[in-house]
């Protein structure tokens, strides 16, 4: 079967990977035809845009880059009606998929939803839309399920694909990662500062600020496949903080602690047992807006590992609060406090239970290959 498949961002890249390989796995001649990434293209995806097109942060970023976002959501639709395939399936990325996922119910064409947009955060009013447009949904976050409940439609929960990621992620020794990458033996701390250049240009300077007060260890920037080291290194990465592109989980893996991006990253961080301080900082007008829009009675934090166990884990650090000082504060926390680390290591083993079984991917290709062959022969 010929399947259609959108990604906006890297994560998206990256669960779409591990949902065609089971789709391929379930369906011997499936084809994909995508907008996503290079991990998407590996798994045998025709590319028709990059997420790093694709990838616009906040309210006023939108705004600001509408014109080229209306020219891809007609770029999409032109696509997909050539190309007729047999099944669409959306990933994430809510502003682009809802449209996505209308248009082709409309013509005919029958919708997925893998990983449902954070529609309980804000615009509630989306679940509507997507209960008339998508067949089904299915969703990775424990909670999710009852949320749409609530509203009287019923979604699937296999669990969170990051624990197949993680569980199948090849491990090195810790010399031999460290020698490759050409690093001494101090205890690593990893700096994710996001996938996307404009949230990097506003959270790698404020991290890099905090490494001259802790010489004992090794400060190492986690560099996105789609944005250039130069890049990096105008921000002020360098000789001291060095940085390691498209390798996020080894190094997490070799890591003693992390500063991380509010994002799927946190969650990443804390799959791999690596005590973290979340971060975050948006322009002043696209958080005003948040701030009123998002459900405050639902949402009392901005870190997947926080929001799924409903308190705080990890310590997070928004607009503001964002700032050297405090960020050099709860780090040194991380580093030299046992007892905290201990608490969070604790909790961490409490998520990944929270968390659900493993193989959410391939239960959710094989359930979707299920409903198209059941109904179609």
């Amino acid at each position: 079967m010929k399947y259609y498949i959108i990604a906006g961002e890297a994560s998206g890249d990256l669960h779409g990977s591990n949902l065609m390989k089971g789709l391929k796995k379930s369906d011997a001649r499936a084809t994909f035809r995508i907008w996503g990434g290079d991990l998407m293209q590996e798994q045998g995806g025709e590319l028709v845009k990059h997420y790093r097109d694709l990838a616009f942060m906040g309210f006023l970023e939108v705004l600001l880059n509408i014109r080229t976002i209306a020219a891809n959501i007609r770029l999409c639709k032109k696509d997909m009606l050539e190309y007729k395939p047999d099944a669409l399936i959306l990933i994430d990325y809510p502003g682009f998929n809802l449209r996505m996922a209308e248009f082709a119910a409309r013509n005919g064409i029958r919708v997925f939803y893998y990983i449902s947009p954070q529609i309980w955060a804000w615009k509630k009013s989306r679940v509507h839309k997507i209960g008339k447009y998508v067949e089904r949904m299915f969703v990775i976050l424990p909670f999710e399920k009852d949320f749409y409940a609530s509203f009287g439609y019923e979604v699937d929960f296999a669990g969170h694909p990051l624990l197949d990621v993680v569980k199948d992620f090849p491990r090195v020794e810790d010399s031999e990662f460290r020698r490759y990458h050409s690093l001494d033996n101090r205890p690593l701390v990893a700096l994710l500062p996001g996938s996307r250049r404009q949230e990097i240009k506003t959270m790698l300077p404020v991290m890099l600020k905090v490494c001259r007060f802790f010489p004992d260890y090794r400060f190492v920037v986690a560099g996105a496949p789609s944005v250039e080291i130069d890049e990096y290194r105008k921000l002020g990465a360098g000789d001291d903080v060095k940085v390691i592109s498209g390798s996020t989980h080894e190094l997490l893996a070799h890591s003693f602690a992390a500063l991380v991006t509010s994002g799927t990253a946190t969650l990443e961080t804390a799959l791999f047992n690596v005590p973290e301080v979340v971060c975050y900082r948006g322009s002043y007008i696209s958080y005003q807006i948040a701030k009123r829009v998002v459900d405050k009675k639902f949402i009392r934090f901005i870190s997947l590992v926080n929001l799924i166990m409903g308190r705080e884990v990890v310590k997070e650090l928004i607009q503001s609060a964002f700032n050297p000082s405090a960020l050099k504060t709860e780090l040194s926390r991380i580093l030299n406090d046992d007892d905290h680390r201990n608490r969070i290591m604790k909790d961490y083993r409490e998520l990944v239970e929270k968390l659900g079984g493993q193989g959410a991917s391939i239960k959710t290709a094989a359930k979707i290959v299920d409903l198209l062959t059941s109904e179609t022969m």
